[in-house]
Formats: structure tokens, C-alpha cells, sequence
């Protein structure tokens, strides 16, 4: 055990974690200023006129089209910090969440899917189709969560701000509070997966999940693939999946399959856990992807099927014509 802990790269870990913090910050504070800044002003209200129809039977308020935008093309920490500044009950940022843990960094990620031999208008269309249906339903079933939300990395509760300077003030803190609440959960999210990759967790996971490949139409070469974009996301793990995909040569429909399944549910560690600040029930949320990821995967590959396996040969190969006819009688 104590052999093991000494592998571990503590240093590199915790220097991912402050730099992946870092940058991220860099992104998050120039966010949450602007949006929270910009609710003061007429411009907000104009930006927003004529979205409540399209938010409304999503069970959002217009403003929430901001990280809605945000997270689709530029990435969830920008959608973060710009929900952070805004007024939203539990169920909202809920819908948020959901939404956004489906469809978000289109553009990056979905590049990715592309060069590993999927389609990026597929993929796509996949993801936002995901987050639309799964936040009309979550509107409809759920009837409870109208409280506010309480941040758990909010400011300090103040008066409403009054003036430019009292104003920039409130934004100011915001955007600050937005930063160090998301670098307490980043540094130990990156310190993790240092240790996971130390430990090769990843191995150890892709065995075990190689019986799981089957039911989703999957041969068990497919591990690998899988346990990657699981774990460490489609940006993260890019390198081990365009990998996989040269090496093992996947046909299509078997990178289709393995695309779809991780464009629904992938970086179930750093994905699931940056909504803790929120005040998001995670569990409920991994819970949800993992699902539709499953039942989407299990789905497709049911309803296509390899050219090998549309009409089963009625005889074993090898087999007599009388073996053969007997067969197709019984």
C-alpha cells in the first residue's frame, strides 16, 4: 500500500489541478462579470425579449438562453459562471444542469467524434434533441424545487445594488466567489484522475467493463474506448480514443455506437461533480445520463444491425443440405 501511494505523482496532480484552475478562472471571471454586470441595464432586457416562448416549456426564464449559449460553444465552466449570477429556483438550475451535461461544447467535441469516424451533424443533433426533451420532461414531471437556489458559492446576501460603482462592486464579487468555489472542486477533480491514471484505473475499469459491451451491441475490444471517454470525457480522453479508433479499426456502426453512448454520458467524474456548487442532487443527474446513454446505445444497436446478423444462416456452417433442411422445418 505504501508502495503504491509513493507512485502516485501527488506534485504533477496538484499542479494540473492549480493550472486546469487557472485557466478555467481566466474564463469563469470575465463571465460571471459581464452577465451579472449586464442585468443592470436595458441591454439585458433587450437581448431577452422574445425568448420566453422557446424557454417556457423548458420550465427556464429567457435569461437562462445565456448558459445555455455559453456552455454549447464555449464549454460547462463558462455556463457555470453565468449561472451563478442569475436569480433561479432549484428546478431551473436542475433543467440547467441536465441540459448542459447532455449538450455542451459542441463545436470542440464534436470535432472529435468526427475525426474518430463519426458524424458531427449526428452527434450533435443527438446531444441537443437530449437536452431539449430532457428538460419538457423534467418540466413536466417534476412539480416541486420552486425555492431560489442557494450557491454554495455565492456572495455574501447585500442589498440591490444601486449605481456604477456599487454596480461593478457586486460583479466584481461575483465573478471572485464564481472563481474560488470552482477551483476547490477543479483542483481535487484534477489531483483524481492523476491518481486514476497513477494507479492505471483505467485498465482495471476497461476489463471490467468488457461483459457490459454485449448488451449495448459492442465487442469486448470496445473497453477501452469506453472506459476512457467514461471516465476522463471526450476532450480529456481524445487522445486515447482517436487512438483506439486507428488501431482497433472499428467499423461504423461500431464507432457510431460507442459515440452515441459517450456523447450522452461521458466525464462522469468532472462532469457530475463541478455542479456541486450549484446545490445540484449529482447523484440524480449521473443517473439520468447513464440511462439515456444505455437505453439510446442498446436502441441503436438493436435496430442496426451488422450485415452478418440481419438473416442468420439456417444450418451450422459445414452442415449437410439434409442437416440444414431438418433444421429450418424444426
Amino acid at each position: 500500500m505504501v508502495k503504491t501511494l509513493h507512485r502516485i505523482s501527488w506534485a504533477e496532480g496538484l499542479r494540473n489541478g492549480l493550472w486546469t484552475a487557472w485557466v478555467l478562472g481566466k474564463i469563469i471571471f470575465p463571465v460571471t462579470l459581464a452577465v451579472t454586470a449586464l442585468q443592470y441595464t436595458p441591454a439585458f432586457d433587450v437581448l431577452l425579449s422574445g425568448l420566453r416562448p422557446v424557454m417556457a416549456p423548458l420550465g427556464l426564464p429567457e435569461e437562462a438562453a445565456i448558459p445555455l449559449l455559453l456552455g454549447n460553444l464555449v464549454n460547462l465552466y463558462a455556463a457555470i459562471g453565468a449561472m451563478l449570477s442569475l436569480e433561479l429556483t432549484v428546478k431551473q438550475v436542475f433543467i440547467l444542469a441536465v441540459m448542459l451535461s447532455f449538450s455542451h461544447m459542441l463545436p470542440g467535441e464534436g470535432a472529435i467524434c468526427r475525426r474518430a469516424g463519426g458524424s458531427f451533424l449526428l452527434i450533435t443533433a443527438l446531444r441537443l434533441g437530449l437536452a431539449v426533451l430532457s428538460a419538457a420532461v423534467i418540466n413536466l414531471v417534476w412539480r416541486g424545487g420552486k425555492e431560489r437556489a442557494a450557491y454554495s458559492i455565492s456572495p455574501p446576501a447585500q442589498a440591490e445594488p444601486s449605481g456604477t460603482g456599487e454596480i461593478l462592486l457586486h460583479a466584481l464579487q461575483a465573478a471572485a466567489y464564481g472563481v474560488l468555489g470552482l477551483a476547490a472542486i477543479v483542483v481535487p477533480i484534477m489531483l483524481l484522475i492523476q491518481i486514476l491514471r497513477d494507479l492505471r484505473f483505467l485498465d482495471w475499469f476497461a476489463a471490467r467493463m468488457q461483459p457490459l459491451m454485449s448488451p449495448l451491441g459492442l465487442a469486448p475490444r470496445a473497453s477501452v474506448t469506453m472506459a476512457s471517454g467514461l471516465i476522463f470525457g471526450l476532450a480529456f480522453g481524445a487522445g486515447v480514443i482517436l487512438q483506439q479508433a486507428r488501431e482497433q479499426r472499428f467499423t461504423r456502426r461500431e464507432i457510431t455506437l460507442i459515440l452515441v453512448f459517450l456523447a450522452t454520458c461521458h466525464a462522469v467524474v468532472e462532469d457530475t461533480l463541478i455542479f456541486v456548487p450549484l446545490g445540484v442532487d449529482v447523484l440524480w443527474l449521473l443517473l439520468i445520463r447513464l440511462a439515456a446513454a444505455v437505453a439510446l446505445t442498446a436502441l441503436l444497436a438493436a435496430l442496426w444491425r451488422e450485415p452478418g446478423k440481419l438473416s442468420p444462416p439456417p444450418g451450422r456452417r459445414g452442415a449437410s443440405p439434409e442437416t440444414s433442411r431438418r433444421q429450418r422445418r424444426t
